[in-house]
């Protein structure tokens, strides 16, 4: 009998009513596990209200309160690790390690919103004239809204929803339909957490639910991560309708390998940035950049270790790259390195015949590596979004930085250097959101805020840190003045010695 996964509306699970569904598929095998059921715009509506009637009490509440179910969250959380990565595998097909690590980078978030009592703190100051004083406080938005990406099921939704409860606003979660059954994991937890009902809501579905999130108009914020088209899309819409909206897109990140660096630190990050979850990441290094006479070397080493990756279903222990998502994506990404040749690069390992024995009708592609590819190339102008791995050659390091500032995304990018001097100018030099020196995927630890540049960020605020708090808040000045008691009016004795 294949699963069905429903709607989570006010603390509980709620059948689909609108009749649609969507399949999901178990990405080693190709086989429809899930059925996901889509919601109608009266659903949405649903969620939200009671989202909406749960931030009456909910953003009224204690601090305390909150962080002590944030609390017993994260140990619920911290137990059900494995069970977690597992529906992350069977519904995502990245390898259980990659699950794993997946969920403890979401840990992360949930540590800074535990804590998020620092972050609110406000501000006095005393005396600013006679007897006056001002403060600025920060208060909660009201009912806020995530939609999030399929390569990331459970980190993407607690880069959000923890640190906008904590701070006193209810959520409403449309996670990708591609992967929905760990968010409605994390929905029980919460609610075995002690979370009152209606504080984080659940509804699945495609364009119909994402697009009466958008104009809704109890809804006062939304968070994306997606694709940069998207991303656009989200950022338009929901801005038109009068929301606070931070819309994080694509990515095109590059790695500047300069003639001095270790060679084979750099081969071994970039084998792992670009392939490791097949490359189904936004922060992927998916362009590396050989400056000088180093790119030979630097390929073949690449080479080398990229051959010995072993392709396989992501719950096989030995297994270190799975499967693609779907089998659209997956002949999507083939057509990259199917078309490379013709447009002036150079295929040296083609990853699109491969398959797995046993699995033969999963979403398969090996390892693919495209050497002196032009920046004209599909390959390189496109976020693939797959295990594809551009190499181009520069002269020189201000070749190396005019070519990466020349691309209109601006996520992450790295140098590998042993050059201090030579750092220090990347990063002030470089037009990315997120640098990484010696390091391949720089993404910020939970208190550092996540965010790119250009095409790849829409709106003023990037994800989580300083800036999520900033994001799912909204500053309140008030300036008082009270009289002294000493002049309280004849007749009224407050205890205090009258001025003569």
């Amino acid at each position: 009998m294949t699963k069905i996964v429903n709607h989570w509306i006010g603390g509980k699970t709620v059948e689909g009513a609108s009749g649609a569904y969507g399949p999901v598929t178990d990405p080693a095998t190709g086989a429809v596990t899930t059925k996901v059921a889509f919601a109608s715009a009266e659903e949405v509506d649903a969620a939200v209200a009671a989202a909406k009637d749960a931030f009456v009490a909910w953003g009224q509440s204690s601090l305390a309160q909150r962080t002590s179910i944030l609390f017993t969250f994260r140990a619920l959380l911290d137990a059900n690790r494995d069970a977690i990565a597992e529906l992350i595998t069977a519904e995502h097909g990245k390898v259980h390690s990659d699950a794993l690590g997946e969920v403890a980078r979401g840990l992360e978030i949930v540590d800074l919103a535990c804590g998020i009592n620092v972050q609110l703190k406000g501000e006095l100051s005393t005396q600013v004239a006679s007897r006056v004083d001002v403060a600025a406080i920060r208060q909660p938005l009201g009912v806020v809204a995530g939609i999030t990406p399929f390569n990331f099921p459970a980190m993407v939704p607690m880069w959000m929803f923890p640190i906008a409860i904590a701070c006193g606003n209810t959520f409403v979660l449309k996670p990708s339909e591609k992967d929905p059954s760990a968010a409605l994991k994390i929905a029980e937890l919460l609610a075995e957490a002690g979370l009152p009902d209606g504080v984080f809501n659940v509804v699945h579905g495609d364009k119909v639910a994402v697009d009466r999130l958008l104009e809704h108009p109890d809804v006062k914020a939304v968070s994306f991560v997606g694709s940069t088209p998207i991303a656009r899309y989200i950022h338009t819409t929901a801005s038109a309708n009068g929301k606070r909206v931070q819309a994080l897109g694509g990515a095109k990140n590059h790695m500047l390998v300069l003639p001095d660096a270790d060679l084979d630190a750099a081969a071994d990050a970039a084998v792992s940035a670009a392939y490791g979850s097949a490359g189904e990441r936004c922060m992927a290094i998916s362009a590396v950049v050989a400056v000088g006479a180093i790119g030979d070397t630097l390929v073949e080493k690449i080479r080398e270790r990229a051959e010995k990756i072993k392709i396989g279903p992501g719950n096989d222990p030995a297994s270190e790259m799975g499967p693609l998502i779907t089998r659209a994506h997956r002949d999507k990404v083939a057509s990259y390195v199917s078309g490379a040749a013709g447009e002036g690069a150079e295929v040296v390992l083609d990853g699109t015949g491969h398959t797995v024995e046993g699995f033969e009708d999963g979403h398969w592609i090996g390892i693919s590596l495209l050497d002196k590819v032009p920046t004209s190339a599909k390959a390189y102008q496109d976020e693939i979004f797959g295990p594809v791995l551009c190499v181009l050659r520069v002269d020189t390091y201000e070749e190396g930085v005019a070519l990466i500032n020349a691309s209109p995304f601006g996520n992450g990018t790295a140098i590998f250097t042993r050059d201090g001097g030579a750092a220090r100018r990347f990063q002030l030099e470089i037009e990315a959101g997120m640098v990484g020196v010696n390091v391949p995927i720089p993404v910020p630890v939970g208190y550092h805020s996540f965010g790119g540049w250009k095409d790849s960020l829409f709106g003023d605020h990037h994800i989580y840190g300083n800036d999520g708090t900033h994001f799912y808040t909204r500053g309140k000045v008030v300036t008082t003045r009270w009289p002294d008691p000493a002049d309280a009016p004849a007749g009224v004795d407050l205890g205090f010695p009258r001025n003569n």
